[in-house]
């Protein structure tokens, strides 16, 4: 047992604690029969990351449910890694060479993968040891990078796995194209959201007539493209020219009128343009009618060659020009204003192009299914369970998935060309000659995979798949994974298929989502906004505790949180008062109290009622954290210890404990370290640091919080009449506070309590906690009536269920003396009332003055006549006293 110092100063402890738990390895996991696993795997940060308030609220709810696992005796594993990131980690390398004055083109591939690893090597740590900062308890032993050697073969495997089943080809398809990154995107990684343009209506004159027909577009630079015309085959009214040909404006080039379902007849003039090379829904109809595919937008998002004269122009640029030219002709009916949604990259913001380019994709239909399944059947369950609509949309319509990148960083694809007879070869090491003509002249495909592709196989990669290890045969399903709804698409779904896919079972049994952390007034932080909070520097100035505390409290699953530094504040005031309380109960223990003397029939009413507030506690915190409300669960550790031990139980046994001659003094120790010590373990997970070092100072047998026993409810501790008797005496002495506070009694003057209930049971808890009432509630005496004669004039009443209370006005108050404050008072309202009074019957002040101003004294004279009301008659009803 040691003192705890005088003050809860994190920044001195935290650090060494954290150290401590490395050294004795207590984060560290091994496959154990004896035990059942409990595995997380974390969502691996880009190692371009910089930790902020998201990783704050993600990692602290993964860490409070691995530790309260682990005190409740699971093998527990808690496994780190981080993401290559491909977009943007090659972004940040392209963005520092530029300020060398150097390319990609300068250095060539081989180069600049140096480049890419001694970057990985300087920057990816940092997110990890700021991870660390955050108390985060992940088996560091086992951390992983999806780009390490165990990872790329599993890449390897899964590519010709699917290849072999021809569930990966490679063909010309419409692709989300970023001129930017100057790579193609998944659909998952296009971001839409509403922006206003124009929709432009043109005409199209028919061939051979002086007739036209009208089509609307909000791209008509993509119309260059254009290689048909597109109408209902039930529309009535153009029935009569499917079959024709008009003349694409500006290219001369005679396209036809074709008939398809995909056309909404009651939508604009139920005519559309189609562009398959530059819109994916056209390529649809451009696959069904034989079209001709025309591309005229190049990857840089300039006009092609197949653009004519507009070659060369920015995208952008060309729009112009070609409306100018429309106009000149007399071929632009009209121009509308329209807002439309406008496809983005994720990554950088810039408007995709929908382009038709050769790249690799998944075909998805068959891998959807089983993943739909396992969600709409509950076998693997959503929590909130109203993502499952939305994954299940997604699922249900999903397309192919473009898995090919144009990019250096990142896996690259196992296919070979032979560069003699153009076989491809789709191997997980690099073939030594052509498996059709033999030659050795071989080049490997320049792509890299998607990011998501290596992200998708991270549960069971993580744990040595394709090779069957122990980890993988014990850890396999993992338990929960926790992590944001913003990427249900881009990462959840694709693990979910690919785990009953490779492995045959779900990779995990339940998905907690969490929401995005705001400010507190409901804003997305950003640095434009200037509203974000560094989550370090919050460490620096309130502790790791506080910050966990401020993300996890009135948290609600999947829901976005509102973060305040109310909240940070209040997690640092509860640290503080933890800190506090324990000291003083340490001060008040003598320096070796032996527990084993202590008799059961020593136990007051008020040590069993806090025993079976904290049974009751540990019963409903533990069932709370089984259904991962993790927010609920934290308020009621809070709500117990706050207001229930600290406020009441140490007030309560205070007498017991500064007379050292008490029959039950050494019962109240032990209640306040068996209390004390309980209560640290049920909060450990949300507050890890400052719970292990007050933990430390207690009475117990464990070398750590960490490793410690998780409490459990029983049924022995259950004191319901106790918690019934004091429940009523706290409702009692709360009613005296406050009919004092209203008052504004000192706190030095005591009155007499007389205590009235007809119910004896009532009557009998009164007398038994006549030394409460006198301690917390200022009584002089408590005299128990059974009826309600000769209460004292004037006396002060508080009304509550089976009982009332009276205290004599006199002991509250010194009459002459309130008399006296009260005519003070008086007089000084009189005072205010004939200023105002005088303000509003001055006419230059009426006339001249701001009609708010005018509207303000009066609002003051009728309040002051209001309080002069008051105080008149209080003056009276003392005066009949």
């Amino acid at each position: 047992m040691k003192l705890l110092g005088k003050t809860y100063e994190p920044q001195n402890i935290e650090d060494g604690i954290y150290k401590n738990w490395m050294e004795k390895k207590y984060f560290h996991a091994e496959v154990d029969e004896s035990k059942k696993p409990f595995t997380i795997v974390i969502p691996p940060p880009n190692i371009t990351g910089q930790l902020h308030m998201g990783h704050a609220l993600n990692n602290t709810l993964q860490d409070v449910i691995i530790r309260t696992k682990r005190m409740q005796g699971y093998s527990t594993l808690w496994l780190p890694g981080t993401d290559h990131a491909s977009i943007a980690t090659e972004a940040k390398i392209v963005e520092a060479m530029k300020e060398e004055g150097i390319s990609k083109a300068d250095i060539g591939r081989e180069g600049f993968l140096e480049r890419a690893w001694e970057w990985n090597e300087k920057y990816g740590s940092r997110i990890i040891e700021q991870l660390k900062k955050l108390g985060s308890s992940c088996d560091w032993d086992r951390l992983r990078f999806t780009m390490d050697d165990g990872l790329s073969k599993a890449v390897s495997a899964v590519f010709v796995k699917l290849y072999d089943k021809g569930l990966i080809y490679k063909g010309e398809r419409i692709i989300n194209w970023c001129p930017v990154c100057n790579t193609s995107i998944s659909d998952a990684e296009v971001e839409y959201c509403e922006k206003e343009g124009h929709l432009w209506h043109i005409k199209y004159p028919i061939k051979d007539s002086k007739e036209f027909v009208s089509v609307a577009t909000t791209r008509p630079e993509t119309m260059l493209g254009d290689t048909a015309i597109a109408v209902n085959p039930a529309d009535e009214r153009y029935m009569h020219l499917v079959g024709k040909t008009v003349i694409l404006p500006l290219m001369n080039r005679e396209i036809p009128i074709v008939a398809d379902e995909y056309v909404e007849m009651d939508f604009g003039t139920g005519m559309v343009k189609v562009t398959p090379a530059h819109d994916p829904n056209d390529f649809e109809i451009g696959e069904r009618h034989n079209l001709q595919i025309i591309k005229v937008i190049s990857d840089d998002a300039t006009m092609g060659e197949a653009a004519g004269k507009f070659a060369g122009l920015d995208r952008y640029e060309a729009r112009k020009q070609i409306i100018r030219e429309l106009e000149e002709l007399g071929l632009l009916i009209k121009t509308e204003r329209h807002i439309h949604n406008v496809g983005s990259c994720y990554r950088c913001d810039t408007v995709i192009e929908p382009l038709v380019s050769l790249q690799w994709f998944v075909r998805m239909e068959s891998l959807a299914k089983p993943a739909v399944d396992a969600v709409a059947d509950g076998d693997i369950k959503f929590i909130p369970d109203r993502f499952i609509k939305t994954y299940l949309n997604w699922m249900e319509n999903i397309k192919d998935w473009c898995i090919s990148r144009q990019l250096w960083w990142g896996h690259r694809i196992p296919a070979y060309y032979c560069n003699d007879c153009g076989e491809i070869i789709v191997s997980m090491e690099k073939p030594e000659k052509c498996t059709k003509c033999k030659s050795t002249a071989l080049k490997q495909d320049e792509d890299t995979l998607d990011t998501w592709f290596s992200s998708a196989l991270w549960p069971f990669s993580t744990l040595g798949w394709p090779d069957d290890t122990p980890e993988l045969n014990y850890f396999y399903p993992t338990s929960v994974l926790i992590t944001g709804y913003d990427i249900i698409f881009f990462w959840v779904a694709r693990m979910i298929f690919s785990g009953l896919e490779y492995m045959g079972e779900k990779p995990f049994e339940h998905v907690m989502f969490t929401g995005l952390v705001r400010d507190e007034l409901g804003r997305k932080m950003s640095k434009s906004l200037g509203n974000g909070i560094d989550p370090l520097d919050v460490i620096e100035t309130y502790g790791t505790d506080a910050l966990r505390y401020g993300v996890m409290v009135g948290n609600a699953t999947g829901n976005d949180l509102r973060l305040s530094e109310q909240k940070l504040q209040a997690g640092r005031n509860f640290a503080n008062k933890i800190w506090n309380a324990a000291r003083f109960v340490l001060m008040n223990f003598d320096d070796e109290p032996d527990f084993s003397k202590i008799s059961n029939e020593n136990f007051t009413d008020a040590d069993k009622w806090i025993l079976s507030r904290l049974n009751s506690t540990v019963r409903e915190v533990t069932a709370n954290l089984e259904k991962y409300e993790i927010g609920i669960a934290l308020s009621k550790v809070y709500e117990f210890i706050w207001e229930e031990f600290c406020d009441w139980y140490i007030e309560l046994v205070k007498p017991r404990l500064y007379d050292r001659d008490s029959e039950g003094r050494l019962e109240a120790q032990y209640v306040l370290n068996k209390v004390l010590c309980d209560s640290m373990k049920l909060l450990h997970p949300f507050m890890p640091f400052v719970t292990e070092e007050i933990y430390q100072s207690l009475i117990n047998n464990d070398e750590s919080i960490m490793i410690s026993k998780w409490p459990e409810y029983s049924d022995e501790m259950n004191y319901p009449e106790e918690e019934e008797a004091l429940k009523f005496v706290m409702e009692a002495i709360r009613g005296i506070r406050n009919a004092r506070a209203e008052m504004n009694v000192p706190p030095s003057r005591k009155a007499r309590l007389i205590f009235v209930s007809s119910d004896e049971k009532a009557r009998n808890i009164a007398v038994d906690s006549t030394a409460y009432f006198m301690k917390l509630a200022n009584v002089s005496d408590v005299e128990v009536w059974q009826k309600e004669v000769n209460i004292p004039k004037g006396a002060v009443s508080v009304v509550m269920d089976r009982a009332a209370l009276f205290m004599p006005l006199k002991d509250l108050l010194d009459i002459e003396k309130e008399m006296k404050r009260l005519g003070d008072e008086a007089e000084n309202l009189a005072n205010e009332i004939a200023r105002a009074d005088g303000k509003l019957k001055n006419e230059k002040f009426i006339s001249k003055a701001p009609a708010e101003l005018v509207e303000s004294e009066k609002e003051k004279l009728e309040k002051y006549s209001s309080m002069l009301r008051e105080t008149k008659h209080r003056i009276d009803e003392l005066k009949s006293l």
